[in-house]
C-alpha cells in the first residue's frame, strides 16, 4: 500500500491516507495552479474548455478533426453554443492550446474524454473512440492525474474498460492515476440552461476520485452531485435519454392514432399538460436527431442484453421514432393522392434540415431520412433551411432553396420538418398547397391547406 509523503506516495502497511493530498489538490485548485485537458472539442468538450478558461485554467484542447483545429486557429466557433465573438476572447487570454497532439496533455493534471461513441448497427455500441483516446491518453499522463470520461457509454466501461487499459500500461489507480465518469448534459441552444447552470453527476472508481471531480467541476458548475461508483454515474445518462425516448415513443404513437380517430393530438397535450402532477408533455414529430437520445438507450439494451435481460420498452420506443419519417412521407402520399396527385409526381419542399429549431446541427436529423425517402418516391425534392446552405450527405446533395411567393407555388407540398424562429410562415401559408406540419407551427390556424402530425 502507499501513503502520502514528501510529494510521492510512499509504501506503508498502514494503508492509502488521502486527506493531504486531496487538501493539496483542491488548495492548487483555487489557485488555478491545475491545468485541464480536454479530449474532444465538440459540443461537449469545447463549451467545458471554455469555461475553465474563463475560471483562469489553462486548458489543452485536442482532437483529432483538424477541420476543428483549423477553425480555432482562423478564431472561428463551430458549434451553436459558443460564439466567434466568445471564442476569440477565449483564444485572446493565451490559456487555450487545441491541437490534434496528445504530447501536450504532459502538462495536464486533469484529463476530460469527450469523444464520439456512435453505434457500430442499429443495437451494438462503439466505443472504439474512446478506446482510442484512452490508449493516447496513458502515453501522455501526468503523475497522478484525474481522467474523467464525459462520452455516453453503457454501464460498466469505466471499471471494465478504462481501468484495465490504464492499469495494463504500469500504472495503479489510486497511486499513478485516478478515474471517474460524468455524464455529459449539454442540450446544444438551449440558452435557459447553459452548462454551468446543469447540475453534474460524478462518480469515481473509489470515493477520492470520486472528490477530486466534484472539486474540479464546482469549479465551473453550480452544483456537483457525488454518486457511489462510475457504474451509477454511467446509468444515471442512460436512464435520463431512455425516459425520454420512451415518451416520445409514445407520443408518437398517440399522434397517430388520435389521426385515426380525428382527433388533434396538439390540442389533446395542451389541455393534458394543464394538470399540475402526474404529466409531463412530450411532443410527436418527424423523427429524433441528435448526440443523445437516437444512440444512447441502445447502449443499454445491448447491456442488459449482455447481462441476460431484454429491455422491450427501449426497443419498442426506438422502433417506433425511427418509423416516423416513413410515416411522414406516407402522410404526405395520402394528403397528395386526395387532391388528385401522386406522390411519384410530385413536388416537395422539405423546411429545415436540422435536427432542432435554431441549432446548426445534423447529427441523426430526421429531416435527413424524410428526403431520403422521398428522393426515392418523388419526381422533385428540395429543402430551405436558413442555417445549412447545402447538404452533402450519403446520397442527398442539394443546395437550400430560398423561400419565395413564387418558388412555392411550384411545389406540390410543404413538409415543415424543423420550426426555425426565422422563417417566414405566413409567406409559405399563403403561397403553399398543402402544408404538412410536423411541429405545429400552425396552431390554432384554420386553413383548409394546413395538416397536422
Amino acid at each position: 500500500m502507499y501513503v502520502w509523503a514528501e510529494g510521492v506516495f510512499q509504501k506503508d502497511n498502514k494503508g492509502v491516507k488521502m486527506d493531504s493530498f486531496l487538501d493539496g489538490f483542491k488548495a492548487r485548485l483555487k489557485k488555478k495552479d491545475i491545468k485541464i485537458g480536454v479530449v474532444g472539442l465538440g459540443y461537449v468538450g469545447l463549451p467545458l474548455a471554455v469555461e475553465f478558461v474563463k475560471k483562469n485554467f489553462i486548458v489543452y484542447g485536442i482532437d483529432l478533426d483538424l477541420d476543428r483545429i483549423k477553425s480555432i486557429g482562423r478564431r472561428q466557433s463551430y458549434i451553436t453554443d459558443i460564439s466567434t465573438a466568445e471564442l476569440r476572447k477565449i483564444i485572446d487570454t493565451k490559456r487555450f492550446f487545441a491541437s490534434n497532439d496528445f504530447r501536450n496533455l504532459k502538462g495536464a493534471d486533469v484529463v476530460l474524454v469527450c469523444v464520439p461513441t456512435p453505434l457500430k448497427r442499429k443495437y451494438h455500441p462503439d466505443i472504439s473512440y474512446i478506446r482510442n483516446a484512452i490508449k493516447a491518453i496513458s502515453k501522455n499522463l501526468k503523475k497522478r492525474a484525474l481522467i474523467i470520461l464525459e462520452s455516453t457509454t453503457y454501464p460498466g466501461t469505466t471499471e471494465e474498460v478504462i481501468l484495465p487499459m490504464l492499469e495494463g500500461s504500469s500504472l495503479q489507480h489510486g497511486r499513478d492515476f485516478f478515474l471517474c465518469f460524468s455524464p455529459e448534459r449539454i442540450d446544444p441552444g438551449n440558452v435557459r440552461y447553459p452548462l454551468s447552470k446543469i447540475p453534474k453527476v460524478i462518480g469515481g472508481i473509489n470515493s477520492e476520485a470520486s472528490l477530486m471531480g466534484e472539486a474540479v467541476y464546482s469549479v465551473i458548475i453550480k452544483k456537483v452531485i457525488r454518486v457511489s461508483s462510475s457504474r451509477i454515474a454511467e446509468m444515471v445518462k442512460l436512464l435520463e435519454n431512455t425516459f425520454r425516448i420512451v415518451n416520445i415513443g409514445l407520443v408518437d404513437e398517440m399522434a397517430m392514432m388520435a389521426h385515426k380517430m380525428g382527433v388533434d393530438i396538439w390540442e389533446i397535450i395542451d389541455a393534458a399538460k394543464t394538470k399540475p402532477f402526474g404529466f409531463m408533455p412530450f411532443y410527436p414529430g418527424p423523427g429524433v436527431g441528435g448526440h443523445c437520445i437516437p444512440k444512447d438507450p441502445l447502449y443499454l439494451y445491448w447491456k442488459a442484453k449482455k447481462s441476460g435481460f431484454r429491455s422491450r420498452f427501449i426497443k419498442l420506443s426506438s422502433d417506433m421514432i425511427n418509423s416516423m419519417p416513413a410515416y411522414v412521407v406516407a402522410r404526405v402520399k395520402d394528403l397528395l393522392s386526395a387532391k388528385g396527385k401522386k406522390l411519384s409526381s410530385s413536388r416537395i419542399l422539405v423546411v429545415g434540415a436540422t435536427y432542432k429549431k435554431d441549432v446548426k446541427d445534423l447529427r441523426k436529423s430526421p429531416a435527413l431520412d424524410v428526403i431520403h425517402i422521398l428522393q426515392e418516391q418523388s419526381l422533385s425534392v428540395a429543402y430551405s433551411d436558413p442555417l445549412i446552405p447545402y447538404l452533402k450527405f450519403k446520397d442527398i446533395h442539394l443546395r437550400s432553396t430560398a423561400i419565395t411567393g413564387k418558388g412555392l407555388a411550384k411545389f406540390d407540398c410543404v413538409i415543415i420538418a424543423t420550426d426555425h424562429s426565422s422563417l417566414d410562415y405566413k409567406l409559405i401559408l399563403k403561397n403553399s398547397k398543402i402544408i404538412f406540419d410536423t411541429r405545429n407551427v400552425y396552431k390554432n390556424i384554420n386553413n383548409d391547406k394546413v395538416h397536422k402530425l
